[in-house]
Parts: C-alpha cells; structure tokens; sequence
C-alpha cells in the first residue's frame, strides 16, 4: 500500500479509473449535448443535463500552466522531490492537472506537446500522467 494520498473513487468517476487501468483516457461526455467535461460528474457542466456516455481519448495535449514543486506537499513524495504538477488542456477541449514525468523539470515550458503515460500506483489504481512529445 502507498503512503502518499490517492484519490477518492467514487461512482462519477470509476468509469475513468477503470479505463486507466486498462492503459486508456477515457472521458465523460455528456449524452444531451456531447460535450465531453473533467473531472466526471453527473451533471454536465456546460447544459446541466444528467447522464454521460464514455469516449476514448487521444491522450495528447499542451502544457497550460505549471508548477516544479521542490519540497514535497505530503511526506509520501519526499523520495520524488523535484516533481512537476501541470494543468494540461486536452486535445479534445478538457483540463486535467497531472505531474508531468520528466528527468529535467526546468526543462518543462507552458505550450509543451504532451502524451498520457500510465503509472500503476497501486494493484487497483493507475494513474495518467503526462510526457513532453519531442
């Protein structure tokens, strides 16, 4: 078992879980307007309507913002220390925060390309996070 924080899986958001498990991105989209929305909830956001189907995703998109976090948020990532968490806007028009996976944090910059990679946490959670595309 880890010693860090893990995220809480509730009914909303097992569907994605499930799929990164499974080594894939998936995403809510809402079945009355077809918007795809994160985090999963049962209200869309953008028409307020409840219910959504799950769609693949490319697993690409470009670094928002970020920050390199030198002293750990929680002593279950003293031993990753420095480690990049970004906000990542999806391809496909969501935002997702993530740690981006990299040997050089100071090399991480705002626009960067990047593709999902799959870290399996523990034997029933997998986290997406991210790598630069060179």
């Amino acid at each position: 078992m880890s010693d860090k924080p893990l995220p809480t899986i509730d009914p909303d958001s097992a569907p994605f879980w499930a799929a990164c498990g499974e080594g894939r991105l998936d995403l809510p989209h809402c079945r009355a307007c077809a918007r795809p929305h994160f985090p999963p909830r049962a209200l869309c956001p953008h028409c307020h309507e409840v219910g959504c189907d799950w769609r693949a995703a490319a697993g690409t998109g470009t670094i928002h913002t970020f920050t390199v976090a030198r002293r750990p948020a929680h002593p279950g990532f003293k031993d990753e220390v420095p480690y990049v968490v970004a906000l990542i806007d999806l391809d496909e028009g969501v935002r997702m925060m993530s740690n981006i996976v990299t040997d050089d944090p100071d090399a991480v910059a705002i626009g960067q390309r990047v593709e999902v990679v799959f870290d399996k946490v523990t034997d029933d959670l997998t986290m997406p996070k991210f790598q630069r595309i060179d």
